[in-house]
């Protein structure tokens, strides 16, 4: 079981490090690498941005849970 919460935590945490880099920063980010900085001078927040930011809220809060599974499993173990 300890195995797994360690895997899991692993693949979020390499899954955020990519997604909040692909946010757009004040530079445009890296996600001007992959053509998001195509629509972001129209202003607003399009579709994609609001998706990777639901993303990345979505997989911070599955990190944050696996963190606090794995030390009560440590704790206990």
């Amino acid at each position: 079981m300890i195995g797994a919460f360690e895997a899991i935590l692993v693949v979020v945490s390499l899954l955020l490090i990519v997604l909040v880099l692909l946010h757009k920063g004040k530079g445009g980010g890296l996600s001007d690498l992959f053509g998001g900085g195509i629509g972001s001078s129209l202003g607003g927040s399009s579709v994609a941005e609001r998706n990777l930011d639901r993303i990345t809220v979505v997989l911070a809060l599955l990190w944050a849970a696996s963190i606090v599974g794995l030390g009560l499993l440590l704790k206990w173990a």
